[in-house]
């Protein structure tokens, strides 16, 4: 179901209304724009019909993928689904096929994913229905009077009303209300209905759905969501958020020297306000006599962990923090957006991690980017940088639909304001180009290997640059001269790699039906309907590239342990769900043949010295800022015990791990 991540405001909820008032007589057809970056990238167009029924076509375009579905349900006087189907295909192309009824009190589903029946009455999700399911599923809200209502597969969902507001469209009048609905994702999923209840907008800045003729109230519809959503962190931070008056003393604790990628035993380390005060043998170091003290018997302090690749949202801060993120690298996002979550995460309104913000440029084109400054020039490509570089931007993101041509341009303005530059490789330009043209560093796995296909590939702005490689990555020789040569290009250049390859796993190794690797370490921790995403698999394969599609992932974690081999940097980030991900990125880090404790120092130290910030984070030190993670367990042992937080500080504020993932709707880990 189409429906969004946003704030919650606890007010009181109206009397409902009828999906089919003025219907019954005859049909009424509603349409709606799909937005992505201010361009018109889809539609919705609904038909509500005699009977309680309703037809509904949902598609849109992002850079070659998107979904295309065709939904017919037949509601309840409840607004219950009595009987659903969706068919098309989904984001990533792979085809949908979902049905559900509701008779006798069973509820009985099938799709490409999922299987199954349950007794009583509730509401089916569909995995890809059209946004006009989230006015049903408030409507079936409303009719259940307060009282949570059971979803099937599982879960329950319960309904607040947020604000309301009557918009003006060049005289023309109409009053709508926002409502959100929990339990559906890792925080309240919001959604404006008119008030005949049928569904009217879900706002954005990268991507937003609204009625056609309205989607000028896109604006103000977003600024009333992100007010609300504010004050909603702003409650979490005050209740979740530990200041200590005193100073803290974990004592008997293992400690991550992560400049040396070893463990020092036995180790107390002392925290007085934002910063370490002493950190060293236990038997040396004198404890304040007004400490808190904290038993770090059989656990691990490590530095706060660094995801050097994020997309962020408001909710990724609490699964960052939760998860011992304490510091991220934004790697394209809108400007005004990012400022404002630095701002608000910097100041302790709202509960997220240090942030490092690059700039992402592309060129204008229908498959640009959903978000950045788009450039056609050379004066608009200086232009664009001089603006990041004033904004406090520490890096240049390029992107696949830029003019090749304008690369260097861009990374010698760049590297004269001290600005780094990385990012996918443009369209019509190869990694060796890329570099040779002045990149720093390269991001995605999947580009590197698009260095040995160019001959086979037509457009990497479109989905062939993930397809492409699952065709033929297994097939290339990784001792090859070819291989051998670029890897000694990037020696030569100092080039950094950000491999990603948590966000190839479940692309490439996913399967309808099955448990995506890449959450199934995770899967029960998870809220109910999240935890379906895990069985919808990746990208479409068939009976005869399954195993290619596989033995290629395989390739990508081979090429990323030639590339450690040769001394070329890894980073370790996600382009995933926060906090969690990052877990699942060190252990396929670890997985492709990277020692536990070398993936470690990755996700600390080396991050810390690629952003300049090693004075001050990335180590376990006297002097340093507090940002550190405590878990049960040696994940220099076993890398998934980085999944058991147990505390995690960030500049010396203190947060229970396991509170602030309740938060989300995680289960904390054992």
């Amino acid at each position: 179901m189409f429906l969004r991540r946003l704030a919650l405001v606890a007010l009181l909820i109206p009397s409902a209304g009828s999906l089919f008032a003025a219907d019954n007589a005859g049909t009424q057809t509603i349409r709606y724009s799909v937005i992505s970056n201010s361009r018109t990238a889809g539609s919705e167009v609904d038909t509500y019909g005699p009977g309680a029924q309703v037809d509904s076509t949902f598609e849109y375009n992002d850079r070659g993928r998107g979904p295309k579905v065709a939904a017919h349900y037949i509601l309840s006087e409840n607004s219950l689904p009595l009987q659903t189907t969706v068919t098309g295909n989904d984001y990533l192309k792979a085809p949908v096929e979902e049905h559900f009824t509701l008779l006798n009190g069973v509820g009985t589903w099938k799709s490409t994913s999922e299987n199954g029946h349950a007794e009583g009455t509730g509401f089916y999700i569909s995995n890809n229905g059209p946004a006009a399911e989230s006015a049903f599923l408030v409507s079936a809200l409303l009719k259940a009077a307060g009282t949570p209502l059971k979803l099937f597969p599982a879960g329950e969902a319960r309904l607040e009303k947020m604000t309301d507001v009557t918009l003006d469209n060049k005289g023309q009048k109409l009053h709508v209300t926002e409502y959100a609905i929990t339990g559906l994702s890792f925080e309240p999923q919001t959604v404006w209905l008119d008030d005949d209840l049928h569904f009217f907008a879900v706002p954005g800045k990268w991507f937003a759905i609204l009625r056609e003729g309205w989607e000028g109230t896109n604006d103000q519809l977003y600024a009333l969501d992100r007010a609300a959503e504010d004050a909603r962190m702003a409650r979490l931070a005050k209740e979740l958020a530990q200041h200590p008056s005193q100073p803290i003393a974990i004592e008997h604790v293992r400690v991550f020297d992560s400049e040396q990628a070893s463990i020092r035993e036995d180790q107390t380390v002392v925290i007085d306000g934002a910063r370490i005060a002493q950190a060293g043998p236990s038997a040396s170091v004198k404890i304040p006599g007004n400490a808190q003290r904290i038993d770090g018997s059989g656990k691990t302090l490590l530095p706060g962990l660094f995801d050097m690749h994020v997309h962020v949202q408001p909710v990724d801060g609490m699964l960052n923090i939760a998860s011992g993120v304490t510091t991220v690298r934004d790697m394209g996002n809108d400007i005004d957006d990012l400022k404002h979550l630095q701002s608000v995460w910097d100041s302790g309104t709202a509960i997220g991690p240090h942030l490092w913000k690059a700039g992402l440029i592309d060129g204008h084109d229908p498959m640009q980017a959903p978000t950045g400054i788009y450039v056609d020039t050379p004066e608009q490509a200086r232009a664009a940088v001089n603006n990041y570089t004033d904004l406090g931007y520490i890096q240049i993101k390029l992107y696949s639909s830029l003019k090749p041509e304008l690369v260097p341009g861009i990374a010698q303005t760049a590297h004269a304001r001290g600005l780094r530059v990385s990012g996918h490789v443009p369209n019509g330009m190869i990694a060796t180009q890329f570099v040779q043209a002045g990149a720093d560093e390269i991001q995605h796995i999947n580009f590197i290997f698009l260095n040995f296909l160019a001959s086979q590939v037509k457009d990497t702005r479109t989905p062939e640059r993930f397809t492409a490689v699952g065709a033929n990555a297994a097939k290339i020789d990784l001792q090859s001269k070819e291989v051998n040569d670029f890897i000694e290009l990037l020696q030569q250049h100092h080039t950094t790699v950000d491999v990603t390859l948590g966000a190839f796993e479940g692309m490439f190794t996913g399967r309808p039906g099955k448990v995506s690797p890449d959450l199934a370490p995770v899967l029960d921790r998870l809220p109910a309907q999240v935890q379906r995403s895990a069985y919808t698999g990746g990208l479409p394969v068939t009976a005869q590239n399954d195993q290619l599609y596989q033995d290629s992932y395989a390739a990508m974690l081979r090429m990323t342990k030639r590339l450690y081999d040769a001394g070329i940097p890894i980073l370790a980030g996600t382009d995933s769900t926060a906090g969690i991900m990052l877990h699942r990125e060190l252990e396929l880090e670890v997985r492709a043949g990277i020692p536990p404790a070398k993936s470690l120092q990755i996700a600390t130290w080396n991050a810390s010295r690629l952003l300049k910030q090693e004075k001050e984070l990335g180590s376990i030190a006297a002097g340093k800022r507090a940002d550190l993670l405590l878990v049960n367990g040696n994940p220099i042992e076993n890398i998934s015990d980085i999944r058991r937080c147990q505390l995690v500080m960030k500049d010396g504020v203190l947060y229970k791990s396991a509170d602030v993932y309740r938060a989300v709707g995680i289960a904390p880990a054992n």
